[in-house]
């Protein structure tokens, strides 16, 4: 057996800038080698600081692909604890048991342990486990654990015959005279409680699993691992993340993320301009009569005679100023005098004694030739796009746009042009997520419908990862028997499953994993097969997986606060919910006021059809069951809609 690989990583602001003293580090070192787990063969103090954190994390298991990695530090309530937060996102899988074993153990050494908010888990071959501290409470924490660690270990590494023994050991039999069994033990199930019932394994649907083998993580959590994969499809351009960069023309350029500067090749305005409708004039003539010489119009040739004293000229608003004049009076200063048989102006008296600059846009006032008008990364929109045209760049560089991709999967699944058939049901998700994303300015392209069997929906995947950077797929996700998604990716694609259960309501089930096609990184979202589900997940994780690939910096969608207004109280659940609504502002206030959309059942699309928000209800706690009527509770509420007309 090969010796086991240790990286020992300290997080601690003081003892990386030298103003202390690390001393839990150098104790699990002793703790790991004197225990015959491994070899530490990387040490690293950090700050307490996220990226910090995940770069370390990330080089130890993807680059130097080390068997475990302990941290140190960074696991309690202050503002700058935070490896829980900068391990969590990077785990494929976590290992509550180990984080269950830590706590359960140290509670009974001191009740300051419930304050510890330790991650464990796996990310790829790599067991992470975070630890206080302290070097007491890592000496207490590691012997908590220590009897699982090495055979963790020898799982992920395949190491089989260590493997073996344990097991056997465990069983009071040797590997070589393993009975077959079938039958197991399910006193590992949380639901049985009589530790000598069996529960028979089978094959065929009685065999499928009754539990999902994936850990629950938060949406926050999902959307960073989501995020986090989008950039590994991604190239650098100018320091910019774009999948590509092509040249568009700049009316087609709308929702794109700009590639480069746009400097002005020309100052705006090109000639000294006219800000109001009056007479351009000499302002040291000041104040009295003066003779109009004639007209300038906007659209005019700027190249006029310049004006004398006593002279000045009719000008209109952007006309451009006649050589000479110095100032604009503008109409309602002046004075009719003396006019010609065929209505023009003659004479007319300045009542205002004008100062030099008065009402003139100055040559390149609003811009000047060689000014940077658009920075590269920004998102152009209708104003931007006016930019461009103002100053005459008609092509621009730009990000390529992903292509997203939509499967439907379902044996009940048929297209909404088809007589419904007995049993059946029309396939409405794919029109609301198509629109959707296209509403966003991003491609799409239908995939079609998959079949509930494996041959069907391996073809369907093919098929579809080669027209795609995205997959998202509704359907087969769930505990069914015909929910067969997450298995023909990792069977047939090789597929690593990011994860497959989230801490919402509703959308649980959503998954998401990555695999190579041709050498090239392919995302997958799964999203639940109910439309409210559909829609809700694509918002929190199609919609910013777009965004991110697009270029853009910030992905996630706007929130604001609103106050739910209910006539009834509304029973918590134990996920966070996202709650429909139609959330409304009352002129000069910045707290809106939501009312859902009625019935939240996950089927009932009209509870989306009709509303703007989404509104997050917390998961239901001891102190917290239920939302009062007329609590005018506070919540976060993140739009979907526009507030168009929604103002009293």
């Amino acid at each position: 057996m090969t010796e086991r690989r240790v990286g020992i990583l300290t997080v601690s602001d003081s003892c990386s800038q030298g103003q202390g003293f690390d001393k839990s580090g150098p104790e699990l070192i002793n703790l790991v080698e004197s225990s015959k787990i491994g070899v530490v063969k990387e040490t690293c103090c950090v700050p307490d600081d996220i990226p910090e954190i995940r770069k370390v994390l990330l080089n130890w298991c993807d680059d130097f692909k080390l068997d475990l990695i302990i941290t140190t530090g960074g696991t309690g309530f202050s503002p700058r604890d935070v490896t829980p937060e900068a391990t969590v996102t990077l785990l494929d899988k976590q290992a509550p048991g180990l984080v269950h074993s830590m706590l359960s153990g140290s509670l009974a050494v001191t009740p300051m342990a419930a304050l510890s908010r330790p991650v464990a888990g796996i990310r790829g071959k790599t067991v992470i486990v975070n630890m206080p501290g302290s070097s007491k409470a890592v000496k207490e924490c590691f012997g908590f654990i220590k009897p699982v660690l090495g055979h963790a270990i020898d799982l992920l590494q395949d190491n089989k015959f260590p493997v073996k023994r344990l097991h056997s050991s465990m069983q009071g039999i040797s590997p070589e005279n393993k009975p077959h069994v079938n039958e197991i033990p399910v006193h590992s199930c949380p639901h049985h409680h009589d530790p000598n019932l069996k529960e028979v394994v089978s094959g065929g649907v009685a065999g499928r699993p009754r539990h999902s083998p994936y850990p629950m993580i938060s949406v926050e959590q999902a959307q960073i691992i989501v995020i986090d994969n989008c950039k590994l499809l991604m190239k650098q351009v100018n320091g910019l993340s774009m999948l590509d960069v092509e040249v568009v023309g700049y009316t087609d350029a709308i929702g794109r993320v700009l590639a480069e500067d746009v400097v002005a090749k020309d100052p705006l305005p090109p000639f000294p301009a006219s800000i109001k409708d009056g007479y351009a004039v000499i302002s040291a003539d000041g104040v009295g009569v003066r003779t109009v010489r004639g007209e300038s119009s906007a659209g005019y040739n700027p190249d006029l005679k310049p004006i004398g004293s006593g002279e000045i000229v009719r000008i209109n608003t952007g006309a451009p100023v006649p050589p000479g004049a110095d100032a604009v009076v503008m109409v309602e200063n002046t004075k009719l005098i003396e006019a010609s048989g065929d209505g023009e102006e003659l004479k007319v008296e300045i009542l205002l004694s004008p100062t030099p600059g008065l009402d003139i846009r100055p040559v390149g006032s609003d811009i000047r030739v060689g000014e940077v008008v658009l920075r590269q990364g920004c998102t152009l929109g209708p104003s931007e796009l006016g930019v461009l045209a103002a100053v005459g760049v008609t092509e621009v560089k730009v990000s390529r746009l992903p292509v997203v991709g939509i499967l439907s999967t379902g044996n009940e699944i048929q297209d909404p042009s088809e007589t419904l058939q007995p049993g059946h049901i029309r396939d409405s998700n794919k029109t609301t997520l198509k629109y959707l994303i296209q509403s966003k300015g991003f491609k799409v392209v239908d995939c079609g419908i998959a079949k509930d069997d494996l041959t069907t929906l391996t073809d369907k995947i093919s098929e579809s990862l080669e027209q795609c950077d995205l997959l998202v797929t509704t359907g087969g996700v769930s505990m069914g028997d015909r929910d067969l998604l997450r298995q023909v990716l990792v069977s047939e694609f090789k597929a690593e499953i990011h994860f497959a259960r989230v801490n919402m309501k509703p959308g649980k089930p959503t998954t998401f994993a990555t695999c190579s096609l041709r050498d090239k990184l392919k995302l997958v979202l799964g999203l639940p097969g109910n439309p409210v589900s559909a829609t809700v997940t694509c918002h929190l994780y199609v919609m910013p997986a777009c965004r991110s690939l697009n270029g853009q910096n910030n992905p996630f969608p706007g929130k604001v606060r609103g106050i739910l207004q209910t006539s009834r109280s509304i029973r918590l659940d134990l996920r966070p919910e996202y709650q429909r609504v139609w959330i409304k502002f009352e002129a000069g206030k910045s707290v809106g006021v939501a009312t859902n959309t009625g019935n939240q059942v996950s089927s009932r699309t009209t509870s989306v059809a009709q509303a703007n928000g989404l509104l997050i209800l917390p998961g239901k706690t001891d102190s917290l069951q239920e939302i009062p009527a007329g609590s005018n509770m506070e919540f976060d509420v993140i739009l979907i809609g526009d507030l168009t007309n929604n103002t009293v």
